[in-house]
């Protein structure tokens, strides 16, 4: 049996017009594995909405395989919906009910017991304030109660797509620490997002597209890869530069003087003996937006959802 939750091979969504026919997603194999946080990253229009909407059953592929807990989707769909939670769109709660009413209807509707609605408060953060009215929640407050109706079945898989849009920075925070802890209870948290340096600090593995097509996927460490990149800082920068590749130190191209090395001992010594004095040396850390531009570089992004 597969260890994967999310899996689709040659997946394709075209949409014909009268001007022709535009690719959304084209031919994605896609591999989240369980437990933890997979991002699904990609600026806006690079098809990742569409690609989750066909996963759960709300738009038709045009070709390609879907399967999810190892069922293929949408034909087996029911057999699994049921171990499914999304937030895909925004939801709609009775605004004049607090989110606790709003919870314990929809856990009544589900069939959810009431133990169920205190487990999903508690989780997403809004105990105290789980009486107050919808209508005075702010933006994370809101998106943190429509994690929480999703919590009422105690998914084992739970879509996210772009949670934070329009979020402030608390906002944000608020819904980061929310799905760190979610991935960490075991829950597999599939997180669409084109914010790659908020995604970064809570994802365990990424798929990165553009233009509908795969980029990259796999361990965030590994997209990563390592770092032997180290800023250096000093009064003189020029001095610096001359100094450090007549010693046959890689540089690059940039702003800042950046030196490529495994050994910062040997640029301090460089520059020491050369009367050029350190004010800093700093290892510069690879990220998921660094990692993504070079992938993207020189191609065109845009089009689909």
């Amino acid at each position: 049996m597969s260890d994967l939750v999310i899996e689709t091979s040659g997946l394709r969504k075209e949409f014909r017009s009268r001007r022709g026919v535009r690719i959304a997603v084209h031919d994605l194999d896609l591999a989240v594995p369980a437990g933890g946080v997979h991002g699904f990253l990609g600026p806006n229009g690079s098809g990742k909405t569409t690609t989750i909407r066909m996963l759960l059953g709300l738009a038709h592929a045009t070709a390609g395989t879907m399967r999810l807990f190892g069922e293929p989707v949408p034909r087996r769909l029911p057999a699994v919906i049921d171990r499914i939670g999304a937030v895909v769109e925004n939801p709609k709660f009775a605004p004049h009910f607090t989110g606790r009413q709003n919870l314990t209807l929809l856990a009544r509707t589900i069939g959810a017991s009431a133990d169920r609605v205190e487990e999903a408060v508690a989780t997403v953060g809004l105990t105290g304030r789980d009486g107050d009215r919808y209508k005075s929640y702010s933006l994370g407050m809101k998106q943190r109660l429509a994690i929480a109706a999703t919590l009422l079945k105690r998914p084992a898989l739970l879509i996210l797509d772009e949670p934070t849009n329009g979020l402030d920075p608390a906002g944000i925070r608020e819904i980061r620490d929310t799905i760190r802890q979610l991935g960490e209870s075991g829950v597999t948290v599939l997180l669409s997002s084109h914010i790659l340096a908020e995604v970064q600090q809570v994802c365990t593995s990424a798929t990165i597209i553009g233009n509908g097509r795969l980029l990259a996927s796999g361990r965030v460490e590994d997209l990563l890869g390592t770092s032997t990149a180290y800023r250096v800082g000093v009064p003189d920068p020029a001095a610096a530069r001359a100094v450090l590749d007549g010693a046959g130190f890689t540089l690059r191209d940039g702003s800042d003087l950046l030196v490529e090395t495994d050994r910062p001992a040997a640029v301090t010594e460089a520059l020491g003996n050369a009367g050029v004095w350190l004010c800093e040396l700093t290892p510069v850390r690879p990220d998921l937006e660094t990692v993504f531009l070079e992938l993207t570089a020189g191609d065109q992004l845009g089009g689909a959802a």
